[in-house]
């Protein structure tokens, strides 16, 4: 029954009621007795319970509807307002729910063309840093060493620092190169690039221990290069903002794709705001169809107790192709918010960003 029938036939039921005692053999003294008052009182009681019951029962989709609006998040897919109530209550929360998923699906797309924007450019400012400015280094270098076997005695010592300072220079464009757009990733694949990345960690004072299955499901490209932002950004932000020594690479396969798990020894998540780099990764994971998990670790990170552990079950090649279109088949996101005091580890910006 829709809630306009419901507050109507109550209304009209106590107005029937009420015309039937003024027509009927009940009448009221004057002055009224007491008897009668208590009739009279009890009866108008019960009218007014029956009817805010009746309220209440019909309002009370329209309330949960209000709170999941407020609670609305377009990175969390699974966030639906429960369709129920009189029919326009009914209509009304399933127009929201689709609006969601149109809202939803074209952020999806807007996001999906940032990225792959945003991977171009990395890979043009890559190729440039390493053909051009990379090579006008080298040329540097070869120059500095026919000039250091020519130049006094007294002065091949400043002629070497400058050799060092080039040299240093030199590492430093390509390293960056090397984070903007891993080539052994397009080269050597997805294993062989994670334990570059922990190696290259490793080499700045942080501990990373590397365990990757050898053998993995097909995935497309475009989950691979997920997996390994996912995990670089997760990387960067325990080497500066965790205070840990150890931390744990692992990527192996599940039921359906694979699990990339990021683990360290650090302060643990705390209860930090959702900054800029949680939400890359809910986003990175969107466009792929994963399952992004954030929380404190569940063994301690590394073998120690606290830590923060980053989670992402990407879907095979296989999974991908049959997995629906519609914006309710988009990635599940969870974000575990422990109110335990601390910094984020895996929610910090990547590369200056900010939270």
């Amino acid at each position: 029954m829709s809630l306009f029938w419901r507050m109507f036939s109550l209304n009209a039921v106590g107005l029937v009621v009420a015309a039937a005692l003024l027509l009927g053999p009940v009448t009221v003294s004057t002055p009224v007795l007491p008897a009668e008052a208590v009739v009279v009182v009890a009866g108008l009681a019960v009218l007014l319970v029956v009817h805010a019951v009746v309220l209440r029962i019909g309002l009370a989709p329209l309330g949960r509807l209000g709170r999941a609006m407020a609670a609305a998040d377009l990175l969390s897919p699974e966030r639906r307002a429960v369709v129920g109530g009189p029919v326009e209550t009914a209509e009304l929360i399933t127009t929201y729910n689709a609006m969601l998923d149109r809202l939803e699906a074209e952020r999806a797309t807007s996001a999906g063309r940032a990225l792959s924007a945003q991977e171009r450019e990395r890979r043009r400012i890559a190729r440039e840093l390493h053909d051009e400015v990379g090579q006008t280094l080298t040329a540097v270098l070869l120059q500095l060493k026919r000039v250091a076997d020519r130049v006094p005695a007294d002065l091949r010592a400043e002629v070497g620092q400058a050799q060092d300072a080039t040299r240093a220079g030199l590492d430093e464009v390509r390293r960056i190169a090397r984070r903007l757009r891993p080539g052994v990733l397009d080269e050597l694949g997805l294993p062989s690039a994670l334990r570059a990345l922990a190696a290259e960690f490793t080499e700045h004072g942080l501990t990373v221990r590397p365990d990757l299955a050898p053998a993995l499901p097909p995935l497309t490209p475009e989950a691979e290069l997920v997996l390994y932002r996912v995990a670089q950004e997760a990387l960067t932000n325990t080497a500066r903002h965790a205070a840990a020594d150890r931390a744990e690479l692992v990527l192996g396969p599940v039921p359906g794709g694979v699990e990339l798990l990021v683990r360290d020894n650090g302060r643990g998540p705390g209860a930090v705001r959702e900054g800029a780099g949680i939400r890359g990764m809910r986003e990175r994971a969107l466009l792929v169809g994963a399952r992004f998990t954030l929380g404190p670790a569940r063994s301690g990170g590394a073998g120690a107790p606290g830590g923060t552990e980053v989670r992402l079950r990407v879907p095979s090649a296989e999974a991908e192709a049959v997995r629906p279109s519609s914006a309710e088949a988009d990635a599940e996101v969870r974000v575990v918010r422990p109110s335990s005091a601390g910094v984020g580890t895996a929610g910090l910006p990547v590369e200056g960003d900010t939270r």
